[in-house]
């Protein structure tokens, strides 16, 4: 029997191999820093390319098992235990997420994103045209991936119906034992755009009300009068409890995604949300707007 999309999922489980590639090149950037040892001279040590370290290092490419002993063997680390350890995190963070399945239909710069949100402790959100993907219901997302659009062929009918699989899974974190802290600031349209018919709607708002009653989910609704002010687009930004990992902004767009880590503009991004926070309807006035707006649709 398949289990449903918010079953509880244990610790860890679907955390990617995104955020666990940049645990394991920071902490190999360390080992070399305290070795004295120069980036291009450990780039020689695996055979490859100052620039291929760089990747290494930030974890936007994988380790070869050999690479990560060669390089612990020129670093100086002997103790086996150690090696051991770092050697594993290696083979941790080259498998595959669960989502490596969806290939076909989930492009490669949103698979980094569902790899880091799997792995975040605190994810903060900002939207205007839609309710975030972690709170929408199966409905609700079937007409957003779909485009609104009815007529479907059969191909096309079957990308939706695995996307809608991937936007479904990726709500679990919610319910994992160690769930992040979703905290979202909804503009007031998104609550009055009849995404799928104003059945599909009402449902919607329904759903964000139960969801609204996790201790782990906090909803804050901007009202129109104060909509645009704060901030001009949609955007999320992700925090980490590991140290090596930094806070990120991003950015979705049609075609592929930014990702924002320089501290400047994390504090900018940051600003803006502390504002729409104060703006918006604290959480339990934004409850009582959901259960209104509820009984009217």
């Amino acid at each position: 029997m398949a289990s449903s999309p918010n079953a509880p999922t244990p610790p860890g489980e679907d955390r990617g191999p995104t955020a666990r590639r940049i645990v394991l090149g920071t902490h190999l950037r360390r080992l070399r820093e305290q070795a004295g040892i120069k980036r291009s001279d450990a780039a020689y040590s695996i055979r490859g390319s100052d620039s291929k370290m760089s990747r290494l290092e930030s974890g936007k490419v994988g380790f070869k098992p050999r690479d990560v002993e060669d390089l612990l063997t020129m670093y100086g680390i002997g103790d086996e235990a150690e090696r051991e350890q770092v050697v594993a995190m290696a083979a941790d963070s080259n498998e595959s997420g669960w989502w490596a399945r969806y290939t076909d239909v989930v492009p490669g710069w949103f698979e980094d994103f569902v790899g880091l949100e799997a792995s975040a402790s605190r994810i903060l959100s900002y939207e205007l045209l839609f309710v975030p993907g972690l709170l929408q219901t199966e409905s609700y997302a079937r007409a957003t991936v779909s485009g609104g659009r009815p007529d479907l062929s059969p191909a096309d009918r079957d990308a939706v119906e695995k996307r809608l699989e991937v936007r479904m899974r990726r709500q679990r974190i919610l319910h994992r034992k160690d769930a992040p802290t979703f905290w979202v600031v909804l503009d007031e349209a998104v609550l009055h755009r009849p995404v799928g018919g104003p059945g599909v709607l009402g449902a919607q708002i329904d759903h964000l009300l139960e969801l609204s009653a996790l201790p782990n989910v906090i909803i804050q609704l901007l009202p129109w009068d104060l909509s645009g002010y704060a901030a001009e687009h949609a955007f999320a930004m992700l925090r980490f409890a590991e140290p090596e990992l930094p806070d990120l902004v991003y950015l979705e767009e049609l075609t592929g995604a930014t990702y924002l880590d320089k501290r400047a503009d994390v504090e900018l991004y940051g600003r803006s949300m502390d504002r729409l926070m104060v703006d918006a309807l604290n959480p339990e006035r934004s409850k009582q707007f959901l259960s209104k707006l509820g009984s009217e649709t």
